[in-house]
């Protein structure tokens, strides 16, 4: 494990929200949200409704720009997300969880939980100095972020299609060279 695991979860959550924005649109019903939070487990206040699913919707592009900006940068997002949301830190455990950092309490809207959970989750990025783990996937035809926690850096795709579809091409692309 490179960070903790609420670290760990904050960012996989926030590129689940992000990449949720790439064709086709996987945010676009109550039923998304839905499958969003089945996926993406939070506490606190969820409301499931309209106004909750177009808060999400609406925050993906500023996480996206967190997410991808420089180590310099990106600090000056966090700075301004944390300044954005009235802050209650506080040390809980829940569900089964160890002991962890709740950053805003459980009442503020989901979205504004997302932000500032993300923005927690990259001061431990930048503090380590780990930025290169959060990247545009390397498919040629997909935008979607590609966030590596593995060991040995070695993730470039955002997903098992991505990584898939770029390994049958090389072997297709090199059985060609063969012949």
């Amino acid at each position: 494990m490179i960070f903790t695991s609420d670290t760990e979860d904050a960012l996989r959550s926030a590129v689940a929200l992000v990449n949720s924005a790439e064709e086709p649109d996987t945010l676009a019903t109550q039923d998304d949200l839905d499958a969003f939070l089945a996926a993406n487990p939070y506490s606190g206040r969820i409301d499931r409704d309209e106004v909750e699913l177009r808060e999400l919707r609406e925050l993906r592009p500023s996480l996206r720009t967190m997410l991808l900006a420089p180590r310099d940068d990106m600090a000056q997002h966090v700075n301004r997300a944390l300044n954005e949301v009235h802050l209650a830190p506080r040390l809980t455990t829940h569900d089964g969880l160890d002991w962890h950092l709740h950053a805003v309490t459980d009442d503020h809207p989901l979205a504004e939980r997302i932000l500032v959970e993300t923005a927690m989750a990259l001061i431990d990025v930048i503090r380590m100095d780990e930025g290169s783990r959060i990247g545009v996937c390397a498919d040629a035809d997909c935008e979607a972020i590609a966030l590596d926690l593995s060991r040995n850096r070695s993730k470039r795709y955002c997903s098992t299609t991505c990584a898939n579809r770029n390994a049958v091409a090389a072997y297709r692309a090199r059985r060609s060279a063969t012949r």
